[in-house]
């Protein structure tokens, strides 16, 4: 079939940017417009001829404005199959006229329940139901008409009417018709968590509701060989974006594994948030470097001390701005991406000498509430983020020994970046500085042996520092090889059918210990 001439429009927007002069094009072109509440306002008062869907429906729009389009003589005429013989007979017993193209935009629900005092009355009201239904019908029969619900688009269907005939292409009815169905499923997904939260429905339900929408392109995943993206996300809890957060002052474009490192770095980092200057370096999502101090390049110096090798090419965040002495002790290596809330004059001209260097602006925290997913062959596994943390008051001194108020200050910073490392996690800290991280083995043992030799490597003695595990400790092999390394207190959940194995060789060896009762377990 031929792409059918468009004469009859139904304009009808919240968002009324452009629509003026689109609908001014229209007329131009001997398009029939017809139109509803604010929208016929403003097209008149533009001296264009538009007529009110009163016209077509024989009904006025009643109670506030609830009921307007929802009419037969309106989804008649955006559903009639043009080609169907017996469509077309009953849209001309029933005085049916066809409808060409549709411009709708919906209430701006999202905009409405994102401030702070909005009431649910209000909410209520901005939930569009006359302009999904219309976009729906008219996406539904795109063969025939075109649809639009983004003012970007009005160009585009202009300049296809003014060279084909008054007609739009099939291809970009087609494509029209998909976005309008991308924005009702948002739409919808946005009023059912609304309305879920307002219900007082909470924790990981039966079923979830999780938009995504492309933010940004990646070149590949993890590896080349695997295609990526990164993606907004809505999942009720509002939309969280990298956008939103930080962005990119210089440096080549960020890759998969970047975003799963900054993310990283960014997390451990804002655990020190409005505390002392802090140092977060992170290689391959763990940190291998963490220290606080009372400036941020003796905090720098002390966090690359506890591995001297692995932060070549890494992650670097700070949880305050980047001054020049701290940019260049960093500027001496070679570094992926530096993360920090603002950059101190001079500091940008100096770091974007390197090309190949990252520079990231953190502008907002990073959101601790919300879900946590993670897919597998076999479905997505949902769960809440691990933002809970103990306070120093809540913890349980399971030993003879108190720990010291230093102790106790290490013990906290210990704790704070744990939960932060893959699991098995052995984590040793003297003076608010990281002296050895055992990340990810089979064994807890295994970690700690691997933080012993990170420490050794580089010279740190561990002897009066504190040690943390991420999980209880199973045996007390675990424990008495941290005692062995000079280890004065521990911090561990607790919890173990062992526990009392594990005090009677923390007082056997004159450790302080406390209990968290609470696991960090990071897979």
């Amino acid at each position: 079939m031929s792409d059918p001439v468009i004469k009859r429009a139904l304009v009808s927007v919240s968002d009324k940017t452009g629509i003026v002069d689109f609908c001014r094009e229209l007329a131009s072109m001997g398009v029939e417009i017809f139109s509803t509440g604010g929208t016929l306002k403003s097209l008149q008062d533009a001296g264009i001829a538009a007529a009110s869907i009163s016209t077509i429906t024989g009904f006025p729009e009643i109670m506030d404005g609830r009921v307007k389009t929802l009419h037969p003589k309106i989804h008649g005429g955006l559903l009639a199959v043009r080609q169907n013989p017996g469509h077309q007979q009953a849209a001309r017993e029933n005085g049916i006229g066809f409808i060409d193209l549709v411009a709708v935009n919906l209430y701006p629900f999202e905009a409405t329940i994102a401030k702070a005092d909005v009431t649910f009355e209000e909410a209520i009201e901005n939930i569009d139901i006359g302009g999904p239904s219309m976009l729906r019908s008219a996406a539904k029969n795109n063969e025939s008409v075109t649809v639009l619900t983004d003012a970007a688009d009005y160009a585009t269907v202009l300049a296809e009417m003014q060279s084909n005939g008054g007609a739009t292409t099939r291809a970009t009815r087609l494509t029209l018709a998909a976005k309008v169905y991308a924005l009702t499923s948002r739409y919808d997904t946005a009023i059912a968590a609304y309305m879920a939260k307002a219900a007082g429905i909470e924790g990981a339900g039966d079923t979830m509701t999780v938009r995504l929408e492309k933010e940004l392109g990646m070149r590949y995943g993890e590896n080349p060989h695997q295609s990526a993206g990164l993606y907004k996300m809505d999942d009720g809890n509002g939309v969280r974006s990298f956008g939103a957060i930080f962005e990119k002052l210089h440096g080549k474009e960020l890759s998969y594994n970047n975003m799963l490192d900054i993310a990283a770095a960014s997390g451990i980092v804002e655990e020190f948030r409005g505390e002392e200057p802090s140092v977060v370096i992170v290689k391959h999502t763990n940190p291998c470097g963490v220290a606080q101090a009372p400036t941020l390049c003796e905090a720098w110096r002390k966090a690359f001390s506890t591995d001297t090798q692995a932060p070549f090419g890494g992650i670097i965040a700070f949880n305050r701005p980047l001054d020049m002495e701290t940019a260049s002790a960093v500027n001496e290596i070679f570094t992926e991406i530096l993360i920090a809330p603002a950059f101190e004059e001079g500091v940008l001209d100096l770091l974007m000498k390197k090309k190949d260097r990252r520079l990231v602006l953190q502008k907002q925290p990073l959101p601790k509430a919300g879900w946590e997913f993670k897919s597998t062959p076999f479905g997505m596994l949902v769960q809440e983020r691990d933002s809970k943390m103990v306070a120093p008051e809540e913890l349980k001194v399971v030993t003879k020994r108190q720990p010291t108020s230093e102790e106790l200050a290490d013990l906290m910073f210990a704790w704070k970046i744990c939960r932060h490392i893959k699991s098995n996690t052995i984590l040793y800290v003297k003076n608010r500085q990281t002296f050895g991280v055992g990340a990810g083995q089979m064994s807890r043992v295994d970690s700690s042996k691997i933080a012993r030799w990170k420490a050794s490597e580089v010279g740190l003695d561990l002897k009066g520092s504190v040690v943390a595990s991420d999980a209880f400790f199973p045996f007390a092999d675990g424990l008495l090889a941290a005692a062995e390394a000079g280890v004065t207190a521990v911090i561990q959940p607790g919890g173990s059918i062992r526990d009392n194995e594990v005090i009677e060789a923390a007082d056997a060896n004159n450790l302080a210990m406390v209990f968290t009762g609470m696991r960090h377990f990071k897979h």
